[in-house]
């Protein structure tokens, strides 16, 4: 799975790609991971509006204070509509786990026969998906998986590979120095992903660097309180990686402005900057020259196949590890879930301006 009005805490999931045909419906493969298996002891079943995917669809977000989920949000009817589910209004969770979990509960309660969540917290989830798994109805986790619990599919970016893309980009700009990364929560297995393969990265491929850390939780206060220490202390950084720029973007940028240290990409003493989320905030700092690149999570992605994989678990359709027919892979975490990894570009001055980044077609 990257503040809000409850506790500031601002949660942006990590990951982006090309953008695709709203309108365009998936065929399941002849062979392959898209194939279906036509269980039909399939998890959901039971409450699967008598296997032909009809029936009421709830949506759970994880929060509405990020460009990123805005955008999420205003995909998911549209995305509901192509896929030709029945999707209640969502329902935000202001950055509260706990929230979450009422809010889930509440979907249930109104009879719900599916559920398509974004968790904010990979542990505390499993609340959420046991009361879901108790009355039979089947989830589609969004953005972030869960440590443990019962869920048909997964639809995220493979998060170890923003850690990683950042890095090496990072490290074949800066030849030595200091770069800071700033963490989302580590709560989630989005941060811990992001944050532990970036570390490793830099650690086995570029050592003349030194990697400086800011736990951020996602809160973008925290972010700018953090930073503005860190710079006070380390003035020479010469990169820095945010692992959602929609909470981190800004208060970065104001950060560095703040204290004369925001040079123009060319400029000298420009800070390198690399980023997660592709929103076209990024996108038009990467024209600035304020920051280098960003990883692209797919907000439309997100949005289109969590409502494909919803329906396809209320008619009791099971998948398979391995490629799919929409350019991702779908593989099997240690928890023995299913994750359908999609993919997430990187976003430099190259490729800024290509209309088929879901960044370039949203105002």
């Amino acid at each position: 799975m990257p503040g809000s009005t409850v506790r500031k805490r601002n949660r942006s999931r990590i990951v982006g790609a090309v953008a695709l045909a709203a309108g365009a419906s998936l065929v399941l493969a002849a062979c392959g991971s898209t194939k279906d298996t036509g269980a039909s002891g399939a998890s959901g079943a039971s409450g699967a509006g008598g296997g032909d995917g009809s029936g009421k669809v709830g949506v759970v977000l994880p929060l509405l204070t990020s460009p990123f989920w805005q955008s999420y949000n205003d995909y998911v009817p549209r995305m509901a509509k192509s896929e030709g589910v029945d999707a209640m209004k969502t329902v935000n969770s202001n950055s509260d786990p706990s929230q979450q979990i009422t809010d889930i509960n509440n979907q249930l309660n109104q009879g719900v026969e599916g559920l398509v969540v974004a968790p904010l917290d990979s542990a505390a989830i499993e609340a959420g998906l046991d009361q879901a798994e108790r009355k039979g109805v089947p989830v589609v986790a969004v953005d972030v998986a869960p440590d443990k619990g019962k869920v048909a599919m997964v639809v995220r970016a493979n998060n170890v590979a923003y850690g990683e893309k950042a890095c090496r980009y990072l490290g074949e700009h800066i030849t030595s120095g200091k770069v800071v990364q700033i963490m989302g929560d580590l709560a989630s297995v989005n941060g811990r992903d992001r944050s532990e393969a970036f570390r490793a990265c830099v650690k086995k491929n570029f050592p003349k660097l030194k990697v400086l850390e800011i736990p951020a939780k996602w809160e973008s206060d925290t972010a700018a309180s953090k930073l503005d220490t860190l710079l006070n202390a380390n003035p020479d950084i010469k990169g820095i990686y945010m692992q959602a720029g929609g909470v981190y973007l800004a208060p970065t940028l104001q950060t560095l402005k703040s204290k004369g240290m925001l040079k123009k990409a060319g400029q000298s003493g420009h800070i390198t900057i690399v980023s997660n989320d592709g929103i076209p905030q990024e996108f038009d700092a990467i024209r600035k020259g304020e920051i280098d690149a960003t990883v692209s999570q797919p907000a439309d992605a997100y949005a289109k196949y969590g409502m494909y994989y919803i329906k396809a678990a209320m008619q009791g359709k099971t998948f398979e590890p391995g490629p799919t027919d929409h350019d991702s892979t779908i593989v099997k975490l240690p928890s023995g879930i299913l994750e359908d990894q999609l993919p997430a570009p990187l976003v430099t001055k190259d490729n800024v301006d290509d209309p088929k980044l879901w960044g370039n077609t949203v105002k």
